[in-house]
């Protein structure tokens, strides 16, 4: 028997933030029952975790409804948060998870979890061919980290109100589109929007990877290593970011909605 959780990440509010399921497994599992498992789930994200012999290490893997992908943060925080709200292992261990992005480790920092991530800040690029007229707004700068495209808008309020063309921007050869600009809410520093239909998730509410780009790019815009970055989805959620060179810090809270086992 396995069980199942659905977790709200980037959030300490149950029906916000970005849901996940979470099942940790006793070995590696064939991979189109985890995709159609994901696929049944119909969240942007599952995680799959099968123990290692070390202690606080495990394999990850990410799958949304329609392929697996490299990084996810969100279901990341959510394994995190499941393995030691269950006792699976000790608060006071840290996890190494490992995953095709490398190591990602995991730690708890006082009410919030911590996560080490690979940066990956976006270099200037072309605007691909329908990026723009799918978007509707005209760029201030776009940028490519090779698995995304970071889009700059010119206000906070073009972010919040854009309603992009997702057929035509399912045709940008990316996993997805972020759209960001600084923010004009205290006690953020920027705010953005993640789409990712090419990859099956037309919005996704609170998108940690997408801050291992954000972070590196509102850093070389504000001057600051620690910043605080809203996502202003419908559900909208709130996450922490610590650049650290080649590295970054994302933080942030996760609450349980329900615990199933899997037929």
């Amino acid at each position: 028997m396995q069980i199942l959780y659905q977790v709200d990440a980037f959030t300490n509010t149950l029906f916000s933030g970005n849901p996940a399921a979470v099942c940790v497994l006793d070995a590696p599992a064939d991979e189109a029952w985890m995709q159609n498992l994901a696929r049944e789930m119909n969240l942007s994200e599952t995680a799959f975790l099968v123990p290692r012999t070390d202690e606080g290490h495990f394999d990850l893997r990410w799958f949304t409804p329609a392929v697996e992908v490299d990084l996810c943060g969100h279901a990341t925080l959510a394994s995190a948060h499941v393995l030691w709200e269950t006792g699976y292992v000790l608060a006071s261990t840290p996890l190494t998870f490992h995953t095709r992005s490398g190591p990602l480790y995991t730690r708890r920092h006082h009410k919030r979890i911590a996560m080490d991530f690979p940066a990956k800040p976006p270099v200037p690029a072309e605007a691909p061919a329908g990026l723009v007229e799918a978007l509707g707004e005209q760029p201030v700068y776009v940028g490519s980290n090779k698995m995304d495209y970071l889009v700059q808008l010119a206000s906070a309020d073009a972010v919040r109100t854009l309603t992009p063309d997702l057929s035509l921007l399912a045709r940008v050869e990316a996993r997805g589109v972020m759209v960001t600009a600084v923010s004009d809410v205290p006690g953020y520093d920027f705010i953005s929007r993640f789409f990712a239909p090419r990859a099956g998730v037309p919005e996704d509410p609170v998108t940690g990877s997408a801050h291992c780009a954000l972070g590196p790019f509102w850093k070389e815009q504000l001057g600051k290593d620690d910043l605080v970055g809203y996502q202003a989805s419908a559900r909208g959620g709130m996450v922490g970011v610590q650049v650290n060179g080649d590295r970054v810090t994302l933080f942030g809270e996760a609450v349980t909605v329900l615990k199933a086992e899997l037929q």
